[in-house]
């Protein structure tokens, strides 16, 4: 064990640990979540990014010495690597605004710098956590700013998967293009459309929301690194704002802006709430494909049959041979997971008070653990789901070829009451919609045959000259009177 000591007093901190004594007063005080925010590792390397931009910009303005900087900028590149994230074990959730989590990171940057300098861990008096890992910088401005940066990396993990999904359902959309069957609204039976349709639907939805998502990504990249503790800057050089946001472009290769009023940035929560609500949207919208995969594969037997799921684990321990889709399931209860996440975010942003929003913690675990499941969501949904989903040929040309719903291709033909006729008599004595039209005189088969074509009946293009309107029939008798 080592000694620290702070304002409070004196605390042993494991002789091998990175972290110091404020982090070892944040996991006494914090044993709420049980997750240390290492379980984010782009928030931890994002503070390291902060850390590093901050150690460059003072070295520049000879505010920190040459030495130093190179130490901390070398511990830096450790954390961004990811060569220190179980060293990060401040609970994800706390008190203080983020103090907790700023401190874990410079107690780990110091001292990882004196163990690269050949110096003891703990040797502050070489090189300190506050005075020289945090010069130029407070919670308040490096808290929301590495959220920010870790935003932004996640958005851009969740946009690849989120256009592989749309891939996957767009090939699906082709395979399927042949098959026709029923639509259907409010769960009843409505008109033809192709397979390839439905799944081609799913596909454009989710290209919607990854260019809603995208949209986002430029509101993170405003920040308020220079604002120190409430946006006046106070402790920092007059060009240290411009210089750490130079060195945050450079090292992370988003194109990072200081906010023109670094007061109102410190205070305003406002772009956390735009991207919550942008992932809930994109949730619910997952989780809505994800009802309805579910919907056209139940049964196998007394359900819709329509197509078939991978099957990808015993669906009961009582009733053999069960198979349910548990992916689409997890899918949605990510989805609802998000929406309470976004209820979260809400109700932080509001209870900022004056100059500073204390709830940021909890802010950065929704989004966080949002993003990420979110990802994971639409990568188990490809792989295992939708890259293996098969059509129930057969039930489904079955359920087209017993459906009145083709009769509504023919009302421009025969008229609203004629089709609505044929269709409840075809109901009543299970008939086929086409052989009542041929029967009835008014359409020949061949008319009938073009009219209900598959490109026709799923809205596509047909080569076939269009079948002029015959008269009113509004004496075609009603099935009880025939």
């Amino acid at each position: 064990m080592r000694t620290e000591t702070d304002s409070v007093g004196s605390v042993q901190v494991p002789a091998d640990a990175y972290w110091g004594i404020h982090t070892a007063r944040a996991l006494e005080n914090f044993p709420i979540s049980r997750r240390p925010i290492s379980v984010y590792p782009n928030f931890v390397h994002a503070l390291g990014a902060v850390k590093q931009a901050a150690a460059r910009a003072n070295a520049e303005l000879g505010v920190l010495p040459a030495d130093k900087a190179e130490l901390i900028d070398a511990a830096c590149a450790d954390v961004r690597a990811g060569l220190l994230d179980e060293q990060f074990v401040v609970g994800v959730v706390q008190g203080g605004a983020g103090t907790s989590t700023n401190m874990n990171a410079n107690e780990v940057i110091a001292n990882r710098a004196l163990e690269l300098a050949g110096r003891p861990k703990g040797d502050y008096a070489f090189l300190h956590p506050i005075d020289d890992v945090n010069r130029s910088q407070s919670t308040n401005d490096v808290y929301p700013t590495a959220l920010k940066v870790a935003l932004c990396m996640g958005v851009d993990a969740l946009l690849d998967e989120l256009d592989r999904l749309r891939l996957s359902f767009a090939y699906k959309g082709q395979e399927f293009a042949h098959i026709l069957k029923v639509g259907r609204t409010q769960l009843q039976d409505a008109v033809p459309m192709t397979l390839g349709q439905e799944f081609r639907s799913f596909a454009v939805t989710l290209g919607e929301d990854h260019s809603r998502l995208r949209e986002t990504t430029p509101l993170l990249y405003e920040h308020n690194l220079g604002a120190t503790a409430i946006g006046t800057g106070i402790t920092a050089d007059p060009g240290y704002a411009p210089a750490v946001n130079r060195h945050l472009r450079a090292i992370t290769g988003f194109d990072h802006v200081t906010a023109q009023d670094l007061v109102e940035a410190t205070s305003d929560a406002g772009v956390f709430m735009s991207l919550s609500g942008t992932l809930k949207r994109s949730a619910i919208k997952l989780s809505k494909i994800c009802n309805d995969l579910r919907l056209l594969s139940s049964g196998p037997q007394a359900g819709f049959g329509e197509i078939n799921l991978p099957p990808r684990q015993a669906g009961s321990s009582i009733m053999p041979g069960k198979v349910n889709p548990v992916i689409p399931e997890v899918v949605n209860q990510i989805a609802f997971s998000i929406a309470g996440a976004d209820v979260t975010v809400t109700m932080a942003a509001e209870a900022g008070q004056l100059q500073l929003n204390a709830f940021e913690p909890i802010i950065a675990h929704s989004l966080l653990q949002s993003l990420t499941w979110l990802e994971n969501g639409c990568r188990t949904l490809r792989v295992n789901c939708v890259d293996g989903i098969t059509a129930n040929e057969r039930r489904l040309s079955q359920m087209v070829g017993a459906s009145v719903g083709i009769v509504t291709a023919l009302t421009p033909y025969i008229g609203y009451a004629a089709a609505a006729a044929l269709a409840k008599q075809a109901l009543a004595g299970h008939r086929d919609v086409a052989d009542l039209v041929v029967e009835s005189g008014l359409l020949t088969r061949e008319e009938v045959t073009q009219l209900l074509a598959l490109e026709r009946l799923a809205g596509q293009p047909t080569a076939t000259a269009p079948i002029p309107v015959l008269p009113p029939v509004q004496q075609f008798p009603a099935p009880a009177e025939r």
